[in-house]
Protein backbone atom coordinates (compact mmCIF):
# COMPACT_ATOMS: atom_id res chain seq x y z
CA UNK A 1 0.00 0.00 0.00
CA UNK A 2 1.04 3.40 -0.89
CA UNK A 3 1.07 4.28 2.72
CA UNK A 4 3.66 1.70 4.34
CA UNK A 5 5.90 2.37 1.13
CA UNK A 6 6.23 6.16 1.83
CA UNK A 7 6.51 5.28 5.67
CA UNK A 8 9.25 2.68 4.82
CA UNK A 9 11.08 4.75 2.90
CA UNK A 10 10.70 7.81 5.01
CA UNK A 11 12.16 5.50 7.90
CA UNK A 12 15.13 4.42 5.56
CA UNK A 13 16.26 8.19 5.64
CA UNK A 14 15.31 8.50 9.30
CA UNK A 15 13.06 11.08 8.70
CA UNK A 16 9.67 11.43 10.22
CA UNK A 17 6.27 10.39 8.81
CA UNK A 18 3.73 13.66 8.79
CA UNK A 19 0.87 13.39 11.77
CA UNK A 20 -1.61 12.32 9.03
CA UNK A 21 0.67 9.70 8.45
CA UNK A 22 1.04 8.40 11.45
CA UNK A 23 -2.67 8.84 12.62
CA UNK A 24 -3.23 6.16 9.42
CA UNK A 25 -1.20 3.72 10.95
CA UNK A 26 -3.78 3.28 13.96
CA UNK A 27 -6.10 3.29 11.64
CA UNK A 28 -5.36 0.31 9.62
CA UNK A 29 -7.01 -2.77 9.63
CA UNK A 30 -6.05 -6.57 11.31
CA UNK A 31 -6.17 -7.80 7.59
CA UNK A 32 -3.02 -4.63 7.18
CA UNK A 33 -1.24 -5.75 10.52
CA UNK A 34 1.24 -8.08 8.76
CA UNK A 35 1.78 -5.66 6.36
CA UNK A 36 2.29 -2.68 9.19
CA UNK A 37 4.85 -4.96 10.91
CA UNK A 38 6.97 -5.89 7.83
CA UNK A 39 7.05 -2.21 6.91
CA UNK A 40 7.93 -1.02 10.57
CA UNK A 41 10.41 -4.09 10.79
CA UNK A 42 12.62 -3.16 7.89
CA UNK A 43 12.93 0.22 9.02
CA UNK A 44 13.98 -1.05 12.73
CA UNK A 45 16.37 -3.70 10.41
CA UNK A 46 18.19 -0.49 8.79
CA UNK A 47 18.86 0.96 11.92
CA UNK A 48 19.36 -2.02 14.60
CA UNK A 49 20.04 -4.61 12.27
CA UNK A 50 18.77 -7.61 14.55
CA UNK A 51 19.72 -6.98 17.90
CA UNK A 52 17.49 -6.56 21.03
CA UNK A 53 18.54 -4.69 24.16
CA UNK A 54 17.83 -6.08 27.44
CA UNK A 55 17.21 -3.80 30.23
CA UNK A 56 16.37 -4.71 33.95
CA UNK A 57 14.78 -2.95 37.08
CA UNK A 58 16.23 -2.72 39.85
CA UNK A 59 12.84 -0.55 41.95
CA UNK A 60 15.13 1.01 45.22
CA UNK A 61 12.22 2.48 46.83
CA UNK A 62 8.62 0.79 46.65
CA UNK A 63 5.21 2.47 47.22
CA UNK A 64 4.96 5.27 49.29
CA UNK A 65 4.29 7.90 47.30
CA UNK A 66 2.84 11.50 47.18
CA UNK A 67 1.92 11.84 43.55
CA UNK A 68 -1.61 10.81 42.29
CA UNK A 69 -0.52 9.39 39.22
CA UNK A 70 -4.10 7.18 38.38
CA UNK A 71 -2.04 4.70 36.48
CA UNK A 72 0.08 4.06 38.99
CA UNK A 73 0.20 1.05 41.56
CA UNK A 74 2.12 3.06 43.70
CA UNK A 75 0.30 6.34 43.84
CA UNK A 76 -1.27 8.14 46.85
CA UNK A 77 -4.45 5.86 48.12
CA UNK A 78 -3.26 3.48 46.43
CA UNK A 79 -4.98 0.28 47.26
CA UNK A 80 -2.77 -2.35 45.40
CA UNK A 81 -1.18 -4.88 47.39
CA UNK A 82 2.20 -3.97 46.33
CA UNK A 83 5.49 -4.56 48.26
CA UNK A 84 6.07 -1.52 50.02
CA UNK A 85 9.48 -0.35 51.10
CA UNK A 86 12.06 2.19 51.76
CA UNK A 87 15.74 2.40 50.00
CA UNK A 88 17.64 -0.58 49.19
CA UNK A 89 21.33 -0.54 50.79
CA UNK A 90 23.97 -0.38 47.64
CA UNK A 91 24.98 -4.08 48.08
CA UNK A 92 20.86 -5.15 47.71
CA UNK A 93 21.06 -2.82 44.91
CA UNK A 94 24.21 -3.85 43.70
CA UNK A 95 23.08 -8.14 43.88
CA UNK A 96 20.00 -7.57 42.31
CA UNK A 97 21.59 -5.53 39.24
CA UNK A 98 24.38 -8.83 39.44
CA UNK A 99 21.35 -10.95 38.70
CA UNK A 100 20.08 -9.36 35.80
CA UNK A 101 23.21 -8.39 33.79
CA UNK A 102 24.31 -12.80 34.53
CA UNK A 103 21.02 -12.48 32.81
CA UNK A 104 22.35 -10.54 29.20
CA UNK A 105 21.19 -7.26 30.51
CA UNK A 106 23.42 -4.01 29.43
CA UNK A 107 21.44 -1.92 31.03
CA UNK A 108 20.13 -1.42 34.70
CA UNK A 109 17.29 0.89 35.49
CA UNK A 110 17.58 2.21 38.75
CA UNK A 111 13.81 3.51 40.00
CA UNK A 112 12.72 5.06 42.89
CA UNK A 113 9.04 5.91 44.00
CA UNK A 114 8.16 9.77 44.80
CA UNK A 115 7.73 13.20 43.85
CA UNK A 116 11.53 13.30 43.44
CA UNK A 117 14.86 12.82 44.71
CA UNK A 118 16.03 15.08 47.50
CA UNK A 119 20.12 15.79 47.88
CA UNK A 120 20.51 12.54 50.43
CA UNK A 121 18.69 10.70 47.83
CA UNK A 122 21.01 11.54 45.51
CA UNK A 123 23.86 10.53 47.89
CA UNK A 124 21.84 7.16 47.98
CA UNK A 125 21.71 6.75 44.24
CA UNK A 126 25.78 7.84 43.88
CA UNK A 127 26.64 5.00 46.47
CA UNK A 128 24.41 2.46 44.96
CA UNK A 129 25.77 3.48 41.00
CA UNK A 130 29.86 3.30 42.59
CA UNK A 131 28.55 -0.45 44.48
CA UNK A 132 27.08 -1.65 40.30
CA UNK A 133 29.80 -0.19 38.69
CA UNK A 134 32.80 -1.49 40.82
CA UNK A 135 31.09 -5.10 40.35
CA UNK A 136 30.75 -4.45 36.46
CA UNK A 137 32.38 -0.98 35.23
CA UNK A 138 30.88 -1.62 31.63
CA UNK A 139 27.31 -2.13 32.63
CA UNK A 140 24.99 1.18 31.44
CA UNK A 141 22.68 2.59 34.48
CA UNK A 142 19.74 4.51 34.03
CA UNK A 143 17.84 6.53 36.69
CA UNK A 144 14.48 6.82 37.65
CA UNK A 145 14.11 9.45 40.56
CA UNK A 146 11.32 11.67 39.32
CA UNK A 147 11.08 15.52 39.05
CA UNK A 148 14.62 17.31 39.09
CA UNK A 149 15.85 20.07 40.85
CA UNK A 150 18.44 22.64 39.59
CA UNK A 151 22.03 20.14 39.63
CA UNK A 152 20.93 16.77 40.44
CA UNK A 153 20.98 15.75 36.79
CA UNK A 154 24.62 16.91 36.68
CA UNK A 155 25.66 14.93 39.94
CA UNK A 156 23.77 11.55 38.70
CA UNK A 157 26.27 12.73 35.94
CA UNK A 158 29.05 12.86 37.58
CA UNK A 159 28.23 10.02 39.57
CA UNK A 160 28.60 7.50 36.79
CA UNK A 161 24.41 7.41 35.55
CA UNK A 162 24.43 7.49 32.23
CA UNK A 163 21.05 8.11 31.79
CA UNK A 164 17.54 9.55 33.28
CA UNK A 165 14.43 8.16 33.02
CA UNK A 166 10.92 10.33 33.11
CA UNK A 167 8.47 9.62 30.65
CA UNK A 168 5.88 11.98 29.29
CA UNK A 169 2.99 8.91 29.53
CA UNK A 170 0.67 10.93 27.62
CA UNK A 171 -0.62 13.93 25.45
CA UNK A 172 -0.31 17.46 27.01
CA UNK A 173 -4.01 17.76 26.70
CA UNK A 174 -5.28 15.13 28.19
CA UNK A 175 -2.28 15.30 31.24
CA UNK A 176 -4.31 16.88 33.98
CA UNK A 177 -6.79 14.20 33.98
CA UNK A 178 -4.30 11.28 34.15
CA UNK A 179 -1.86 13.36 37.11
CA UNK A 180 -3.07 17.16 39.62
CA UNK A 181 -0.35 16.66 41.49
CA UNK A 182 2.43 17.71 38.56
CA UNK A 183 2.37 19.07 35.06
CA UNK A 184 3.02 18.05 31.89
CA UNK A 185 4.95 20.73 31.65
CA UNK A 186 7.08 19.65 34.64
CA UNK A 187 8.19 16.63 33.22
CA UNK A 188 9.29 18.24 30.21
CA UNK A 189 11.90 20.37 32.60
CA UNK A 190 12.90 16.93 33.77
CA UNK A 191 13.80 15.46 30.67
CA UNK A 192 15.00 18.86 29.74
CA UNK A 193 17.31 18.97 32.95
CA UNK A 194 18.88 15.53 32.14
CA UNK A 195 19.16 16.03 28.51
CA UNK A 196 21.47 19.35 29.79
CA UNK A 197 23.06 17.74 31.99
CA UNK A 198 24.68 15.06 29.41
CA UNK A 199 22.72 12.50 30.42
CA UNK A 200 20.87 10.14 27.89
CA UNK A 201 17.18 11.12 27.91
CA UNK A 202 14.45 8.17 28.15
CA UNK A 203 11.40 9.42 28.02
CA UNK A 204 8.24 7.23 26.49
CA UNK A 205 4.66 6.91 26.96
CA UNK A 206 2.06 4.97 28.25
CA UNK A 207 -0.98 3.43 26.32
CA UNK A 208 -4.36 2.09 26.95
CA UNK A 209 -5.36 5.14 29.64
CA UNK A 210 -8.80 6.04 27.29
CA UNK A 211 -6.28 7.98 25.09
CA UNK A 212 -7.24 8.94 21.57
CA UNK A 213 -5.12 8.29 18.61
CA UNK A 214 -4.55 11.72 18.65
CA UNK A 215 -3.25 12.01 21.83
CA UNK A 216 -0.76 8.81 20.97
CA UNK A 217 0.32 10.77 17.87
CA UNK A 218 0.59 13.85 20.17
CA UNK A 219 2.94 12.49 22.59
CA UNK A 220 5.02 10.42 20.30
CA UNK A 221 6.46 13.81 18.37
CA UNK A 222 6.92 15.38 21.62
CA UNK A 223 9.33 13.01 22.36
CA UNK A 224 11.00 13.39 19.15
CA UNK A 225 11.34 16.85 19.63
CA UNK A 226 12.57 16.29 23.04
CA UNK A 227 15.26 14.29 21.71
CA UNK A 228 14.56 10.91 23.62
CA UNK A 229 17.12 8.50 22.44
CA UNK A 230 15.36 6.34 24.15
CA UNK A 231 11.61 5.31 23.61
CA UNK A 232 9.87 3.14 26.84
CA UNK A 233 6.29 2.11 25.20
CA UNK A 234 4.19 0.72 28.18
CA UNK A 235 1.08 -0.85 28.16
CA UNK A 236 -1.40 0.06 30.80
CA UNK A 237 -1.28 -2.35 33.92
CA UNK A 238 -4.50 -1.95 35.26
CA UNK A 239 -3.89 -2.72 38.79
CA UNK A 240 -7.15 -3.49 41.13
CA UNK A 241 -6.98 -0.82 43.85
CA UNK A 242 -6.01 2.20 41.39
CA UNK A 243 -8.35 4.42 39.25
CA UNK A 244 -7.79 2.34 35.86
CA UNK A 245 -8.20 -0.71 37.16
CA UNK A 246 -10.98 -1.21 34.83
CA UNK A 247 -9.36 0.79 31.60
CA UNK A 248 -8.99 -2.67 29.28
CA UNK A 249 -8.69 -0.95 25.91
CA UNK A 250 -5.48 -2.89 24.37
CA UNK A 251 -5.87 -5.86 21.84
CA UNK A 252 -2.50 -7.32 20.98
CA UNK A 253 -3.19 -6.14 17.15
CA UNK A 254 -3.88 -2.82 18.56
CA UNK A 255 -0.49 -2.70 20.46
CA UNK A 256 1.60 -3.58 17.29
CA UNK A 257 0.14 -0.63 15.15
CA UNK A 258 0.92 1.93 18.19
CA UNK A 259 4.70 0.59 18.17
CA UNK A 260 4.66 0.34 14.21
CA UNK A 261 3.92 4.11 14.78
CA UNK A 262 6.39 5.13 17.27
CA UNK A 263 9.04 2.96 15.20
CA UNK A 264 7.66 5.25 11.97
CA UNK A 265 8.41 8.56 14.08
CA UNK A 266 11.24 7.99 15.88
CA UNK A 267 13.31 5.26 13.26
CA UNK A 268 16.78 6.09 14.65
CA UNK A 269 15.77 5.85 17.98
CA UNK A 270 16.18 3.10 20.63
CA UNK A 271 12.00 1.63 20.75
CA UNK A 272 11.64 -0.71 23.65
CA UNK A 273 8.33 -2.65 24.33
CA UNK A 274 8.10 -1.56 28.11
CA UNK A 275 5.58 -2.71 31.18
CA UNK A 276 2.41 -4.37 30.01
CA UNK A 277 4.27 -6.60 27.23
CA UNK A 278 3.03 -9.59 28.67
CA UNK A 279 -0.44 -8.54 29.10
CA UNK A 280 -1.12 -7.24 26.29
CA UNK A 281 0.64 -8.47 23.24
CA UNK A 282 0.52 -12.24 25.11
CA UNK A 283 1.44 -14.83 22.14
CA UNK A 284 2.09 -12.38 19.77
CA UNK A 285 4.98 -11.02 21.69
CA UNK A 286 7.44 -12.21 19.38
CA UNK A 287 5.85 -9.89 16.44
CA UNK A 288 6.86 -7.23 18.52
CA UNK A 289 10.23 -7.60 18.61
CA UNK A 290 9.91 -7.25 14.41
CA UNK A 291 9.15 -3.60 15.49
CA UNK A 292 10.86 -2.85 18.92
CA UNK A 293 14.81 -3.21 19.35
CA UNK A 294 14.59 -3.24 23.24
CA UNK A 295 12.99 -5.18 26.11
CA UNK A 296 12.93 -5.29 30.03
CA UNK A 297 14.11 -8.79 31.13
CA UNK A 298 12.23 -10.26 33.89
CA UNK A 299 10.30 -8.67 36.21
CA UNK A 300 8.80 -4.58 36.38
CA UNK A 301 8.60 -2.54 39.39
CA UNK A 302 5.75 -3.69 41.07
CA UNK A 303 4.00 -6.55 38.95
CA UNK A 304 5.28 -9.86 37.88
CA UNK A 305 6.72 -10.53 34.06
CA UNK A 306 7.39 -13.67 32.22
CA UNK A 307 10.83 -15.62 33.35
CA UNK A 308 13.95 -13.79 32.19
CA UNK A 309 15.13 -17.08 30.38
CA UNK A 310 11.34 -17.00 28.10
CA UNK A 311 12.71 -14.01 27.19
CA UNK A 312 15.55 -15.35 26.29
CA UNK A 313 14.09 -17.71 24.49
CA UNK A 314 11.57 -16.07 22.56
CA UNK A 315 14.10 -13.75 21.04
CA UNK A 316 16.19 -16.82 20.07
CA UNK A 317 13.36 -18.28 18.48
CA UNK A 318 12.29 -15.63 16.95
CA UNK A 319 15.80 -15.20 14.74
CA UNK A 320 17.05 -12.17 16.73
CA UNK A 321 20.34 -11.74 18.79
CA UNK A 322 20.97 -10.38 22.29
CA UNK A 323 22.79 -7.43 21.72
CA UNK A 324 26.39 -7.37 24.03
CA UNK A 325 27.86 -5.06 26.25
CA UNK A 326 30.51 -3.91 23.36
CA UNK A 327 28.21 -3.20 20.85
CA UNK A 328 26.24 -0.07 20.13
CA UNK A 329 22.93 0.81 20.27
CA UNK A 330 22.28 4.02 18.74
CA UNK A 331 23.51 4.98 15.04
CA UNK A 332 26.39 6.72 14.98
CA UNK A 333 24.49 9.94 13.43
CA UNK A 334 22.78 9.97 16.90
CA UNK A 335 25.40 8.52 19.05
CA UNK A 336 27.61 12.04 17.79
CA UNK A 337 25.23 13.80 18.73
CA UNK A 338 24.76 12.84 22.36
CA UNK A 339 28.53 13.12 22.97
CA UNK A 340 28.55 16.30 21.65
CA UNK A 341 25.91 17.40 24.16
CA UNK A 342 27.93 15.62 27.10
CA UNK A 343 30.94 17.37 25.77
CA UNK A 344 32.54 14.96 23.65
CA UNK A 345 33.66 11.96 25.47
CA UNK A 346 33.06 8.86 25.11
CA UNK A 347 30.04 8.42 27.06
CA UNK A 348 25.88 9.89 27.44
CA UNK A 349 24.63 8.50 23.66
CA UNK A 350 27.69 7.04 21.95
CA UNK A 351 31.52 5.18 23.09
CA UNK A 352 32.41 2.23 25.24
CA UNK A 353 32.53 0.10 28.54
CA UNK A 354 29.65 2.55 30.88
CA UNK A 355 28.44 4.53 28.28
CA UNK A 356 25.02 5.61 27.88
CA UNK A 357 21.93 6.24 25.83
CA UNK A 358 23.80 5.55 22.43
CA UNK A 359 25.80 2.93 24.15
CA UNK A 360 28.37 3.13 21.45
CA UNK A 361 30.00 4.66 18.66
CA UNK A 362 28.93 2.35 16.18
CA UNK A 363 26.48 2.25 13.65
CA UNK A 364 24.36 -0.54 12.31
CA UNK A 365 24.65 0.87 9.07
CA UNK A 366 26.05 4.18 7.43
CA UNK A 367 24.00 7.56 7.74
CA UNK A 368 23.19 7.05 4.10
CA UNK A 369 19.79 5.37 3.23
CA UNK A 370 20.74 2.96 1.23
CA UNK A 371 24.19 1.72 1.74
CA UNK A 372 25.82 -0.05 5.22
CA UNK A 373 29.10 0.36 6.45
CA UNK A 374 31.73 -1.27 9.09
CA UNK A 375 30.91 -0.24 12.98
CA UNK A 376 33.57 1.29 14.43
CA UNK A 377 33.56 3.17 17.96
CA UNK A 378 36.42 3.67 20.63
CA UNK A 379 38.01 1.03 22.52
CA UNK A 380 36.39 -1.90 22.79
CA UNK A 381 32.83 -0.84 21.11
CA UNK A 382 31.82 -2.15 17.75
CA UNK A 383 28.78 -4.58 16.71
CA UNK A 384 27.97 -6.49 13.62
CA UNK A 385 27.80 -4.20 10.26
CA UNK A 386 23.77 -4.99 9.06
CA UNK A 387 23.07 -5.02 5.56
CA UNK A 388 21.17 -2.23 5.21
CA UNK A 389 19.10 -3.82 2.84
CA UNK A 390 17.64 -6.17 5.51
CA UNK A 391 14.40 -6.67 5.41
CA UNK A 392 11.20 -8.68 7.00
CA UNK A 393 8.35 -9.88 5.03
CA UNK A 394 5.39 -10.60 6.31
CA UNK A 395 5.91 -14.23 5.40
CA UNK A 396 9.09 -14.15 7.48
CA UNK A 397 7.13 -12.22 10.71
CA UNK A 398 4.12 -14.63 9.99
CA UNK A 399 6.74 -17.39 10.95
CA UNK A 400 8.57 -15.74 13.48
CA UNK A 401 5.19 -15.75 15.25
CA UNK A 402 3.81 -18.64 14.33
CA UNK A 403 0.40 -16.43 14.07
CA UNK A 404 -1.92 -17.79 11.71
CA UNK A 405 -5.72 -15.70 11.86
CA UNK A 406 -5.26 -12.35 13.05
CA UNK A 407 -9.46 -11.24 12.64
CA UNK A 408 -11.37 -9.83 15.07
CA UNK A 409 -12.85 -13.16 15.74
CA UNK A 410 -10.27 -14.49 16.85
CA UNK A 411 -9.61 -12.00 19.66
CA UNK A 412 -10.84 -12.44 23.63
CA UNK A 413 -13.65 -10.45 24.52
CA UNK A 414 -11.91 -7.09 26.07
CA UNK A 415 -14.28 -7.51 29.33
CA UNK A 416 -13.26 -10.92 30.07
CA UNK A 417 -12.77 -11.33 33.66
CA UNK A 418 -9.81 -13.67 32.98
CA UNK A 419 -7.57 -11.41 31.86
CA UNK A 420 -7.54 -9.31 35.09
CA UNK A 421 -5.72 -12.65 36.29
CA UNK A 422 -2.43 -11.80 34.40
CA UNK A 423 -1.92 -8.90 36.73
CA UNK A 424 0.52 -10.01 39.27
CA UNK A 425 1.67 -8.01 41.65
CA UNK A 426 5.53 -8.94 42.41
CA UNK A 427 6.17 -10.69 46.06
CA UNK A 428 9.66 -10.49 45.38
CA UNK A 429 12.45 -7.66 46.67
CA UNK A 430 13.49 -6.13 43.49
CA UNK A 431 13.34 -8.64 40.74
CA UNK A 432 14.90 -11.66 42.66
CA UNK A 433 14.50 -13.33 45.97
CA UNK A 434 16.32 -10.21 48.09
CA UNK A 435 13.95 -9.46 51.13
CA UNK A 436 12.99 -5.70 50.59
CA UNK A 437 15.21 -3.16 52.76
CA UNK A 438 11.73 -2.75 54.62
Amino acid sequence: MDLLDTLTAKGLRGEAPTREEALAVLATTDDELLDVVAAAGRVRRRWFGRRVKLNYLVNLKSGLCPEDCNYCSQRLGSKAEILKYTWLKPDQAADAARAGVAGGAKRVCLVASGRGPTDRDIDRVTDTVAAIKDADPAVEVCACLGLLSDNQAERLKAAGVDAYNHNLNTSEATYAGITTTHTYADRVDTVQKAHGAGLSACSGLIAGMGESDEDLVDVVFALRELGSDSVPVNFLIPFEGTPLAKEWHLTPQRCLRILAMVRFVNPDTEVRIAGGREVHLRTMQPLGLHIANSIFLGDYLTSEGQAGQADLDMIKDAGFEVEGAGEATLPRHRADIASAVAGGSCGTGGGCGPCGGGHGGASEASDAPAAAEEAHGCGPCGGHAAPATATVTAAEATESAEATDSGESALPNPNDELRSDLVRVRRRGAGTELAPNA
